[in-house]
């Protein structure tokens, strides 16, 4: 299994935001750009518009685990960054991963555009 290392910089999600593409569907974002590295870098972002502290972990991690489970059919050599959206705050673990998984086939950012 591929590590994935954390983004933590702001500079880093900024460049994100800025110069990176971007999909969007009733659960997450996903805003990327290809590194040419060696791994990935994930970062999540969950506002604070989504709920109090509760439930803000809860759908990062939501988020994680839908993420650890697909790792091994995501592209090498990205930046990645998800933002929750607010309907995340009330969906269920099929709900937000099948959410993250579209929003990753969509982006190109699977092995050959499967899903499980």
């Amino acid at each position: 299994m591929k590590k994935t290392v954390s983004i933590t910089e702001n500079k880093d999600f900024k460049r994100l935001y800025y110069k990176g593409k971007s999909v969007a569907n009733e659960c997450v974002a996903v805003y990327w750009r290809r590194t040419g590295g060696p791994g990935c870098r994930l970062g999540i972002t969950v506002s604070a518009k989504i709920g109090k502290a509760v439930v803000r972990n809860r759908v990062r991690r939501l988020i994680k685990e839908s993420y650890r489970l697909m790792e091994d059919r995501v592209r090498s050599g990205q930046d990645i960054v998800v933002v929750a959206r607010s309907r995340a705050a009330g969906a269920d673990y099929r709900t937000v991963s099948g959410a993250l998984e579209r929003a990753f086939a969509k982006c190109g950012l699977l092995l050959n555009g499967e899903r499980k």
